[in-house]
């Protein structure tokens, strides 16, 4: 099939969709394995035989995300069908013929074989030896295809759909392994179900929540713990699917990919059309600033919603468009756990406030990327340390970190513009102040967990944000600035539940801190009042008050949170519904979403095991 052919296959389905009904199901037939990536990057990808895999059930699907794509009517029920059920498994159930089934000489019936065969991507990853990108790439995974709606592309990926010969099992001991082999766990092609469920619910929290991410379409279990997770996105390509080319330095399989990149960003209306320049310095230039901007946006929304994400120099962890991939290292905090790291076995993984320096990194990278495809010539990726792009993302990562901190004490987007335009000192003093409480360690230490290392956050700055106003209520009046809480009321206000005596202890320094941060924070609500509420102090709060309550959920899940319901499903899963499941699972998303309690019988199966989730979260909101 040509480029030609192949486009308009994948746009013809716009038209698909509108004829289509909730019986029929044929827009799933487009997902065949044919994705326009292959006529673009042909170097880019390995592609395998797939046939059926038998056994396994619909533990989960997305149904909001399937009417976005356009896969289902969007006026289909949110339930399950027998028809639904079977086109879902004749999609997605598959796994590969690789190179240990040719090996062995294996046959299956030609009736499970599919016609087409599916593609693992290559792309670098730092956990394989050579550190090139020439052995790496999707280690368990294959792309199911691409489906255009609404003027949108989409990209289709499983999970545990069998071991390629990408994965870094092969290329540390060169050896094929059979999909399955319980042996050597991670490079035998499978997933897991626990894995798979925990992605599904923070995706869908964090998509809600306005995190960029990828999100989980379906889940298919089968016996043994075994699953696979079908993901989707408007964009599922990696940084990493550039660097393999760049370390290479493969300057047409460079281009290619990026090429085809930005014209899926221009396309689905993510980048403007300076993106398809005919001049290649222009277009080059502003695919650079894109990323820029984008990895210096994400990275300080990360780092000011504690979210750790394993961000690193291969840009493996991260989709390209700054979108979350792999939740297995994906970890919401409810406190900033500065030196928590995750353990991998071979390596530690970066922290927190590392994750800034990575991120600069990978734009540093897309800066030798742009340069190289202008000149023709690779250079040394140290002579970009001070790229000008370096300094677009330096100064915007420091406005939507201060974004997000003006927006957690409850100021509103316009108020928010008004005190950094205004008021841009008093943004930084507070922000100072608020770093120095929110960094503080327990005297514990650093200390092993089951999953790596950490120490412990002394203060919650989240009942900070919405305790402390209200106190200043108390003793406000219309047009005077209400007094100060003392330094003891301030910290009683704010200690988490790791804080012990001595990490309380108020000295001169901290007494200073405190009386800054409320300094600062008391000026801004002078400034907030005079120009939005006439000078009227108490209206301010009250506004404050109800802003800084919605943005800092006192149950907000965390990684610990998530486990516990995910392995709360797991347990209950013969006892449970396929309604009962989704069931439990809306409530739980609507809960971390919307910040309303669910609406539930407290003696029902699904109630009893939705409220003791709620307050599984809740014990564990301080956590990791």
């Amino acid at each position: 099939m040509t480029v030609r052919q192949r486009t308009q296959r994948t746009f013809q389905h716009d038209e698909v969709v509108k004829g289509s009904t909730e019986e029929s199901y044929s827009c799933f037939d487009r997902i065949d394995g044919n994705h326009s990536f292959k006529d673009a990057v042909p170097n880019g990808y390995i592609d395998y035989p797939v046939r059926t895999r038998h056994g396994g059930s619909v533990f989960f699907f997305n149904f909001e995300l399937a009417k976005e794509m356009g896969l289902i009517h969007r006026n289909h029920p949110n339930e399950m069908n027998s028809k639904l059920a079977e086109k879902i498994l004749h999609t997605f159930s598959l796994v590969i013929i690789n190179e240990y089934d040719v090996m062995k000489q294996i046959e299956y019936p030609k009736e499970e074989i599919r016609a087409n065969k599916y593609m693992a991507t290559r792309y670098l990853q730092l956990q394989h030896p050579d550190k090139r990108g020439t052995t790496s790439g999707d280690g368990r995974g294959i792309w199911n295809g691409e489906i255009r709606h609404r003027g949108t592309t989409w990209d289709i990926s499983s999970s545990g759909t069998g071991a390629t010969r990408l994965s870094p099992a092969h290329a540390q001991t060169k050896q094929f392994f059979k999909t399955g082999d319980r042996v050597v766990g991670y490079g035998n092609g499978y997933n897991f179900l626990y894995d798979g469920l925990s992605a599904a619910l923070m995706s869908d929290i964090f998509h809600k929540n306005g995190i960029e991410t990828e999100q989980t379409l379906a889940i298919i279990s089968f016996e043994g713990g075994s699953s696979i997770n079908i993901r989707a996105s408007k964009n599922l390509f990696r940084p990493a699917h550039f660097f393999h080319h760049l370390k290479q330095a493969n300057l047409d399989g460079l281009k290619s990919a990026i090429d085809y990149f930005i014209n899926r960003q221009v396309e689905n209306g993510d980048w403007s059309n300076t993106g398809r320049s005919t001049h290649k310095a222009v277009k080059y230039q502003y695919m650079a600033e894109q990323m820029a901007l984008t990895f210096s946006r994400i990275a300080a929304q990360f780092e000011a919603e504690y979210v750790f994400c394993w961000l690193d120099w291969d840009g493996d962890n991260i989709l390209a468009n700054g979108g979350i991939i792999d939740y297995g290292s994906i970890r919401q905090f409810g406190l900033y756990h500065r030196e928590y790291r995750y353990d991998d076995v071979d390596r530690m993984s970066t922290n927190v406030p590392e994750q800034r320096l990575k991120a600069r990194h990978i734009v540093q990278n897309f800066a030798q990327i742009r340069d190289f495809l202008v000149t023709g010539r690779k250079k040394n990726l140290r002579r970009f340390k001070k790229d000008p792009i370096l300094k677009i993302f330096d100064q915007n990562f420091e406005k939507v970190l201060h974004q997000y901190l003006l927006k957690k004490i409850g100021m509103s987007d316009v108020q928010t513009d008004y005190l950094m335009n205004e008021a841009p000192e008093l943004v930084t003093q507070l922000k100072k102040h608020h770093s120095y409480f929110e960094k503080t360690m327990s005297f514990k230490g650093i200390y092993k967990t089951n999953d790596g290392i950490t120490a412990d956050a002394v203060f919650s700055m989240r009942d900070l944000h919405q305790e402390l106003p209200k106190r200043l209520l108390e003793s406000a009046d219309e047009n005077q600035l209400p007094e100060p809480v003392s330094a003891e009321t301030f910290l009683s206000i704010m200690k988490s539940s790791y804080a012990k005596p001595k990490d309380l202890h108020l000295g001169a320094y901290r007494r200073d801190v405190v009386s800054g941060f409320q300094q600062s924070y008391l000026l801004m609500l002078k400034k907030i009042s005079a120009r939005f509420h006439r000078g009227d102090i108490k209206k301010a709060l009250r506004e404050v008050i109800m802003r800084s309550s919605y943005s800092n959920q006192t149950d907000r899940i965390t990684g610990d949170g998530i486990l516990h319901v995910t392995a709360s499903l797991i347990r209950n899963q013969k006892k449970l519904s396929f309604e009962q499941k989704l069931k439990i699972i809306e409530c739980l998303v609507k809960h971390q979403v919307e910040r309303i309690e669910p609406r539930v019988k407290p003696k029902s199966k699904t109630g009893k095991i939705v409220l003791r989730n709620l307050k599984a979260i809740q014990n564990h909101r301080d956590g990791t």
